[in-house]
This record gives C-alpha cells, sequence and structure tokens, in this order.
C-alpha cells in the first residue's frame, strides 16, 4: 500500500487539498490522507475501550511468515516470463517498495539514493545499495546474493549496466516498475544507451497479480481480524460519537491484535463523498455510519466497509443496501477465470440499475473494485471497459456504492480471489448480513 493507504499522508490539510486540485492525488492518496487524518486525529484518544474490545487478541502463530524459499520462487517465476514474453526481457529493474520486498524480502524507505534489485532473465539477481548503507542494507539480506555499491560521486546506472554487461547482457529490454521514481529511471538510462527501457509491469503484475496459497492466508488472516475489529467498535457506537471517536476505537482495536491500521469514518449526508471529508460528523439517530477500514498481516493488506444506521433505518437506506448486497453477489458470481475484468464492474452496475438507480456513473461513482496483497491498490482493476484476462488467484476489492448527494452514502466492501473453476470465493468471513447486523 511502501507505505500503506492508510499511513501515507499525515495531514487533513492535504486530503482538503486534493479537493481543490485533483491532479496533486491519485484516488487511492486521497483515500489514504482521508483515512491516515481520522486516523492521527482520533488515535490519541485516551481512556479504556469498551468491554467489547476484551476479545480481541493478538494472532500469534497463526501468522506465518513468507519463507526464502517462496522468494527464491518468485525471482523464478519472473524469470520465467521474462523469456516467455514476445518480445522478451533482459532484466528486470525493481527499486524501493512493495515489489522489492516480493521478490527479496528487503523492506528499504524511498529517498534521493537508489536501492534495488537487478533481477536479468537468467542467473543470479544483483542488488544494489549506496555505499554508506551498505551494513544496514546487509542486514536485510535473506539469503546469499551479490550486493554492490555506488559511492556519492558515482552514477548507480553506471553501476548496473556494467554488472549486466559482465553477465554477457549489453542489448535488449529492461523492465521498470511503473512506480520507479523518475530520477532513478534517468540515471539508469543514461548509463545503458544499448539497452530499451520499458514497462516492467507485464512481468511484475504477472508474478505478482496471482496469490500463492500462503498469500491468501495471510490475506484472510487480514480480512478476519478487520471483521473481529468491526464487531467490537459496532457493539461500541453510541448517539454523539464523532467520525474521530470511532476511528480511534477502530485503530486502538487493530493496536489490541498487535496491528497497524485504521479507518475512514463517515456519517450522513458526508457519506456520500466515496473519500471523505474533514468536515466534523456526529453521529445521530436515522444516519448512515459507514466504515472503511483495514489492516495487514506481514504486508498482505485488508480492505473491507461496512454501514450501519443508529435507530431505525429509513426505507431509502434500506432499499440502498438491498441493492448492493445484490450487486456484490452478481460481483462475485461474474469473477470467473477467463472472463474480462471490465465484465465483473458490469455485473455489479447491472445489478444497481435494476434496483432502479440510474446508469453509469451517477449514484455508483467509482470502478467496482482494485486490486489487492502487498498494495491496498494494485493492478489489475475491475473497471468498466477493461480488457485484462481474470486469472485463477487474482485478488480483488467487491465494492458497488450507492451515493445520493447532500443526503447519504452507502457501501458494501468485501475482499474475493478468483477461483480455478467456478465464481470467485470471499476472503472475508461473510457479505455482510444486514444494517443492523454489519458484521454478523
Amino acid at each position: 500500500m511502501s507505505i500503506s493507504r492508510r499511513r501515507l499522508l499525515q495531514s487533513g490539510a492535504i486530503a482538503g487539498a486534493a479537493g481543490l486540485m485533483p491532479g496533486l492525488l491519485t484516488n487511492a492518496s486521497a483515500e489514504a490522507a482521508a483515512k491516515h487524518d481520522l486516523a492521527q486525529r482520533g488515535g490519541q484518544s485516551g481512556g479504556p475501550l469498551p468491554p467489547a474490545f476484551d476479545a480481541l487478541k493478538p494472532l500469534g502463530e497463526r501468522v506465518k511468515p513468507i519463507t526464502v524459499e517462496e522468494f527464491k520462487g518468485r525471482i523464478a517465476n519472473a524469470q520465467r516470463l521474462m523469456a516467455e514474453l514476445k518480445p522478451d526481457f533482459t532484466a528486470l529493474y525493481i527499486t524501493p517498495g512493495t515489489s522489492l520486498y516480493y521478490f527479496t524480502g528487503i523492506r528499504w524507505g524511498t529517498s534521493e539514493r537508489v536501492a534495488g534489485v537487478v533481477i536479468p532473465r537468467t542467473g543470479e539477481p544483483l542488488l544494489l545499495c549506496p555505499g554508506f548503507e551498505e551494513s544496514r542494507f546487509r542486514e536485510q539480506v535473506r539469503w546469499p546474493m551479490e550486493v554492490r555499491v555506488w559511492q556519492e560521486d558515482e552514477n548507480p546506472g553506471e553501476l548496473v549496466t556494467k554488472w549486466l554487461g559482465e553477465k554477457g547482457f549489453r542489448t535488449g529490454r529492461i523492465g521498470v516498475e511503473e512506480v520507479t521514481r523518475f530520477a532513478y529511471y534517468d540515471k539508469l538510462r543514461h548509463a545503458g544507451t544499448g539497452f530499451e527501457y520499458v514497462a516492467g509491469e507485464p512481468v511484475i503484475s504477472g508474478c505478482r497479480a496471482r496469490k500463492s496459497e500462503h498469500e491468501l492466508e495471510l490475506m484472510r488472516l487480514a480480512c478476519s481480524a478487520t471483521i473481529d475489529c468491526y464487531r467490537a467498535v459496532f457493539a461500541s457506537v453510541t448517539e454523539g460519537m464523532t467520525q474521530y471517536d470511532v476511528s480511534s476505537m477502530m485503530s486502538r482495536g487493530f493496536q489490541r491484535m498487535g496491528l497497524s491500521g485504521g479507518g475512514l469514518v463517515l456519517v450522513g449526508k458526508w457519506a456520500a463523498q466515496p473519500h471523505g471529508t474533514t468536515i466534523p460528523q456526529e453521529l445521530m439517530p436515522g444516519q448512515v455510519l459507514l466504515i472503511d477500514a483495514g489492516t495487514s498481516v506481514e504486508g498482505y493488506e485488508s480492505d473491507v466497509t461496512r454501514c450501519t444506521v443508529l435507530g431505525k433505518t429509513p426505507e431509502k437506506v434500506q432499499k440502498a443496501f438491498d441493492t448492493l448486497s445484490k450487486s456484490q453477489a452478481a460481483a462475485l458470481d461474474a469473477a470467473r477465470r477467463g472472463r474480462l475484468t471490465g465484465s465483473v464492474d458490469d455485473a455489479a452496475r447491472a445489478a444497481v440499475v435494476a434496483g432502479g438507480y440510474p446508469g453509469g456513473y451517477k449514484v455508483f461513482a467509482h470502478r467496482l473494485g482494485h486490486g489487492i496483497g502487498l498494495d491496498g491498490h494494485e493492478s489489475p482493476y475491475l473497471v468498466r471497459g477493461s480488457k485484462d484476462v481474470l486469472e485463477a488467484g487474482m485478488t480483488f476489492s467487491n465494492e458497488p456504492g450507492i451515493y445520493i448527494a447532500e443526503d447519504f452514502g452507502l457501501r458494501l466492501e468485501d475482499d474475493m480471489v478468483v477461483m480455478p473453476e467456478g465464481p470467485a470465493q470471499l476472503l472475508t468471513p461473510g457479505f455482510s448480513l444486514s444494517l443492523e447486523k454489519p458484521v454478523g
């Protein structure tokens, strides 16, 4: 999410600026800003948590870390894809972020100084880092790999191209991950003029999009932990609480489980803004309480949204809930191996229209879902017109919404995995049962 989408930005002012300058932040970043702002403001609340939180315990031995053999298998898979794709790839160039962790197990912050891994089509990979960081970098190396360092007055791109030349690679296509800083790429392309530099996503996403059984197990744990935290929160919300009070309970509940996480909390008409607002809100009878929350286990994310209403549920809100329940079920059934990702969005949107709501983005204002794994939002995406082909092991959010401006908003969100045969299966324990019992 690399920094989780729930920890990305530090200020509510940044979230507000996103509304004034839409180009400043991506949708995922804007959502992260809002969620983090709520957690920051609410997470400082003191005092004991309500009794419902006593049931929350650390996950303990249920969490099984990714092994060295799994990391090595991921590199081998990338090399297989590099050779199979036409035209083929000479190497991958991966700098700090979740892909560096995915292939090597190394977590390293992004700065102006380049560090990362070069994975050639054949042979062992190369790790590179700044010279003065070598000892700290080596502390994270999981198995024997070559590490080369560059000094402050050197171009690290020259280190990469020299090493590739030593391995017999002087021409060909080098795949660069899409999130790579331009400065990193620029140093590389000026050092290796014999190479063609292309997007590395066909290989990187080709590996990461299909989750292993172990990865799915970690995601199920993250989803279950999120539901457990929701159960405590919904048992404890009362009239008059602010969105910051609720956000505080969510983040402190995750802390009870030894996890880091938080939630975007929206009330009443403000829930019609899918990524939130900085305007103060207060829980009142008859209004929607929407919480979009998640955590991560060994880096693997959950993203789950649940809604409730304090007191009597208005008929218009109940209608929206019933429609979204059908929309989620339609999407789950449509998410089958071999179909196009866009067709899943189509199925979910058709159910909303069948419920009597306008088509297009009039009330269902965003795509159905995003890929999820080590990043809260990752490729591929469930969006109208997308022609990516669904494969077994791909994981997505399933989050249709109905947003009525200046009135109310409702979103139901679960995570799901595409199966070898039949419809997708949930990674969350189950869909929301009702507005009265959002987590059972």
